[in-house]
């Protein structure tokens, strides 16, 4: 089967022919977004379905560049291309182009519709599905954006096989965490074998069910859907104090795999999840992505950027932690010291 619809409105496609773009016939004018990479290697495998009219928008890779600035400059070429309401924007890409060009979208105008055809594991089995949509502000982590559902998302898991090593272990963190917080068996046979000898073709349909099922049930984020932020709340924060440090700087992934490690020695010591089940994610994780220095200098920087993070209340910081390895909880209640104390304990590992 070429064509399949997992859930409402996502599609998983083993090669595009003209039928998937069909819809298209119902707008003025079409853009696709891309960046160098998808350009280069996903947009020739679309770009003969596309009607021949449409518009090109080529922004930089990397999330240094899911800004304000960058969002300018998307809305400058709808705006001088005329696109109106009844115009619609392809993103073509990973999660940077799916969050920012969905964002601008949702944004131009009030709103015109948009479509996700991601391009990288982070963005097929997470980013694209939900409605998330967001840029980063004044160096914290999606701080600007909004929810809107796309018109569809078209998945195509050959797109992974274009990814450097390094892009394919960032979005294998989304896998780990959805398993995690949601289906203690798939995590058991995840864990027995290393990312190299998994089949992605199964892993990225089983992943998009178990992310469509969260947030169907709470679109919003009013309350289940944070259990997908288990990992997020350290991860980002160090994912964010490491963006502008050539040296350091980490992908997507790699800060979540930290987060993950902290946030389940968290969960051992706030929920009384068992010292097993502690090894089994260290282990594993430790084996996937190895370690990364993280200083006392970086400590007294990631802790602020927590203090950002969008689940909080007041002056709570507020995580998602396992009851269980394949079951979550929401708005449990950390200190600083706490989540410095769990930093700590990566570093001793």
């Amino acid at each position: 089967m070429e064509r399949k619809e997992l859930t409402s409105g996502v599609y998983l496609i083993s090669k595009f022919d003209k039928n998937d773009f069909s819809f298209l016939e119902n707008f003025t004018k079409i853009a696709v977004i891309f960046d160098e990479n998808s350009k280069k290697y996903c947009y020739p495998v679309i770009k003969d379905f596309i009607p021949e009219n449409h518009i090109q928008i080529k922004i930089e890779s990397g999330e240094e560049n899911k800004n304000l600035e960058t969002c300018k400059s998307i809305w400058d070429i709808l705006t001088n291309n005329s696109f109106d309401r009844k115009s619609i924007v392809l993103n073509l890409g990973g999660g940077v182009i799916g969050d920012m060009g969905g964002f601008c979208a949702a944004t131009y105008k009030r709103g015109i519709a948009f479509v996700q055809i991601p391009t990288t594991l982070l963005s097929q089995v997470d980013a694209s599905v939900g409605g998330k949509l967001g840029i980063d502000f004044n160096g914290f982590k999606n701080h600007i954006g909004v929810f809107q559902l796309p018109e569809r998302v078209l998945v195509h898991p050959r797109f992974i096989k274009t990814l450097v090593k390094e892009e394919l272990r960032s979005g294998y963190a989304e896998v780990i965490k959805h398993f995690l917080i949601a289906d203690k068996a798939k995590w058991e046979a995840l864990r027995q074998k290393p990312i190299n000898n998994q089949d992605f073709d199964s892993l990225i349909p089983e992943n998009i069910l178990i992310k469509d099922q969260v947030v169907t049930s709470d679109p919003k984020e009013k309350g289940l859907r944070k259990i997908l932020n288990f990992g997020h709340t350290i991860g980002h924060a160090i994912e964010t104090h490491f963006l502008f440090q050539k040296s350091k700087k980490l992908l997507h992934g790699e800060a979540i795999a930290i987060g993950m490690i902290c946030e389940t020695y968290l969960s051992q010591k706030i929920l009384g999840l068992s010292e097993s089940d502690l090894d089994e994610v260290t282990e594993y994780v430790l084996n996937t992505y190895g370690k990364v220095e993280i200083s006392s200098v970086d400590l007294d920087y990631i802790i602020p950027h927590m203090q950002q993070d969008k689940k909080n209340e007041g002056n709570r910081l507020n995580f998602s932690l396992l009851e269980s390895n394949g079951k979550a909880l929401f708005d449990q209640e950390i200190s600083e010291e706490m989540a410095k104390e769990s930093i700590n304990f990566y570093n001793s590992l």
